[in-house]
C-alpha cells in the first residue's frame, strides 16, 4: 500500500499473468485401450449375435432341426403363420396376458405398496410376507397352484368346506377360466414385486408436499391424484415395463400350469415355439414365431417407454 503526496490512499495493483508467460497444457485423461472391451464384445458376439442372425435366417428356411439339408421358403413360414389358428390364437392369449397382468398387477400392487407405507404396527412384516413369494422360483410356484387348483385340490376344498359348492370349478380345465387362472397365478407371484418397487417411490415423496397439501384442504383421494401420483412416474414406468415384457414372454407358468391347454385355450408365443420346435420338430416355423415375438417385445418395450418417459418429463 502507497500513500500519495495528497496523503490519499491508493489501491495497490496486482499484477496479473502476462500474456506473454507461457501457459502449462492441459495433461488429458488417457482414454482406456478398446482391447478392454474385446472380450466382453467376442463373448456377445458368440452368444448372442451369431446365434440371433442364424436363427433368422432360418426363420425363411423349412429346416427340422435335425437334417443338414434344408430348403429356402422365403416368406412361407409367416404366410402359414397368418393362416394357422393356433398361431394367431396364441398371439392373442400372448397379448391378454400381458395387458392383464401389466393392468391387474400394478394395481394390486400399489395399493399393498399404500396399505404397507402407512403407520400400522406390523408393516414391516407385512412388507415381508408379501414380498416373498416374489423369490420363489415361478416353475415352483407354477406347480403347486397346479395342485392347489386342481379338481380336488385345496381351493375347491375350502370351498366346499364353506357352503360355496356352486363355486367349484375346474379352474385349470375349463378353457373360459384356464387363461385367468394363469393371470391370478402370476399376479399372486409379483403382485409383491411391484409393491417394492412402488414403496420405495412412496418413500422418496417428502412429507413436507403432504403436509402442505392437507393444510390447503386436500383429502385422501385429493392428495394421491395431485401428489402421489405423479411423483411416482418413475416407479410406474419401471414397473410397467417389466410387466409387460415379462407377461409378453411369459413361458414357464404357462407351460407348467396348463402346458397350454386345455386344447389351445392358453397357448401363448412362448409356448407354441416350444411345441412346434421340439414336439413336431418345425424349427423354421417355430423360428418365425420366435422372430414374431422379438417384434411384439421391441414395439411394445420401445412405445411404452417413450409414452411413459414423456408422462414422466410432464409431471415433473
Amino acid at each position: 500500500m502507497t500513500v500519495a503526496p495528497n496523503d490519499q490512499f491508493v489501491e495497490p495493483v496486482v499484477a496479473g499473468p502476462s500474456r506473454d508467460a507461457p501457459t502449462r497444457p492441459r495433461r488429458r485423461r488417457p482414454a482406456p485401450p478398446w482391447w478392454f472391451a474385446l472380450p466382453a464384445m467376442l463373448l456377445f458376439t458368440f452368444v448372442v449375435l451369431v446365434p440371433s442372425a442364424r436363427g433368422l435366417y432360418y426363420a425363411f428356411t423349412d429346416w427340422d432341426g435335425l437334417d443338414p439339408e434344408f430348403a429356402f421358403v422365403g416368406l412361407g413360414n409367416f404366410v402359414d403363420m397368418v393362416d394357422d389358428p393356433a398361431a394367431v390364437q396364441a398371439i392373442w392369449h400372448t397379448l391378454v396376458i400381458a395387458v392383464a397382468i401389466t393392468v391387474i398387477q400394478n394395481g394390486f400392487g400399489l395399493l399393498l405398496a399404500l396399505g404397507v407405507n402407512s403407520i400400522i404396527k406390523s408393516r414391516n412384516v407385512l412388507r415381508v410376507f408379501l414380498f416373498a413369494p416374489a423369490v420363489v422360483t415361478p416353475i415352483v410356484t407354477a406347480y403347486l397352484w397346479r395342485n392347489l387348483l386342481g379338481p380336488d385340490g385345496a381351493v375347491n376344498s375350502l370351498l366346499g368346506a364353506v357352503g360355496l359348492e356352486s363355486w367349484r370349478q375346474d379352474w385349470l380345465g375349463d378353457p373360459q377360466l384356464a387363461l385367468w387362472s394363469v393371470v391370478a397365478v402370476i399376479v399372486w407371484q409379483f403382485g409383491g414385486y411391484s409393491m417394492v418397487i412402488f414403496l420405495a417411490g412412496l418413500q422418496s415423496v417428502p412429507k413436507e408436499i403432504y403436509e402442505a397439501a392437507a393444510i390447503d384442504g386436500a383429502g385422501p383421494v385429493r392428495r394421491f391424484w395431485s401428489v402421489t401420483r405423479p411423483l411416482l412416474a418413475p416407479a410406474f414406468t419401471i414397473n410397467l415395463m417389466l410387466s409387460i415384457i415379462g407377461g409378453i414372454k411369459l413361458f414357464d407358468q404357462v407351460y407348467a400350469l396348463t402346458g397350454g391347454g386345455p386344447g389351445h385355450a392358453t397357448d401363448t408365443l412362448s409356448t407354441l415355439i416350444y411345441k412346434d420346435a421340439f414336439t413336431l420338430g418345425e424349427f423354421g416355423y417355430s423360428i418365425a414365431l420366435a422372430v414374431v415375438l422379438t417384434i411384439i417385445v421391441a414395439l411394445a418395450s420401445t412405445g411404452q417407454y417413450f409414452f411413459l418417459a414423456r408422462n414422466e418429463r410432464a409431471a415433473s
